[in-house]
C-alpha cells in the first residue's frame, strides 16, 4: 500500500510562485514515475508534469517554461516549482505515483487571483 502526502498549495496573486511537494510512503515500493495532475472546476483532470525514474520529465503544454518538476529518489519525494502563475492555473493539484499501479494523493488547492 502506498500513501501520498501533499503540501504547498494556497492562494497567490497572478505572477506569483508556489512550490508543491509530495512524499510517497510504503514498504518495498519501486517507483517508475512521479508527477502532478490538476483538475479545475468543470474540467477533466489534466497532466501538469511527470518525471521518470531515469530523470526524464514531461510537461503539459500550458505550463512549459513556467513550472519545473524535480524528484528526490532517496526520499520518494517529488516537487513542483510553479512560477509566473496565472488565473487559469487555479485547480486542485494531485500527486501521482506509478509503480506501475497508479496511486493518487488527496489533492491540494491552488488558487491564483488578485
Amino acid at each position: 500500500q502506498v500513501q501520498l502526502v501533499e503540501s504547498g498549495g494556497g492562494l497567490v496573486q497572478p505572477g506569483g510562485s508556489l512550490r508543491l511537494s509530495c512524499v510517497a510512503s510504503g514498504s518495498g515500493i519501486s517507483i517508475l514515475s512521479m508527477g502532478w495532475y490538476r483538475q479545475a472546476p468543470g474540467k477533466q483532470r489534466e497532466l501538469v508534469a511527470t518525471i521518470q525514474s531515469g530523470g526524464n520529465s514531461n510537461y503539459g503544454d500550458s505550463v512549459k517554461g513556467r513550472f519545473t518538476i524535480s524528484r528526490d529518489k532517496g526520499k520518494n519525494a517529488v516537487s513542483l516549482q510553479m512560477n509566473n502563475l496565472k488565473p487559469e492555473d487555479t485547480a486542485v493539484y494531485y500527486c501521482n505515483v506509478r509503480i506501475p499501479t497508479n496511486y493518487w494523493g488527496k489533492g491540494t488547492q491552488v488558487a491564483v487571483s488578485s
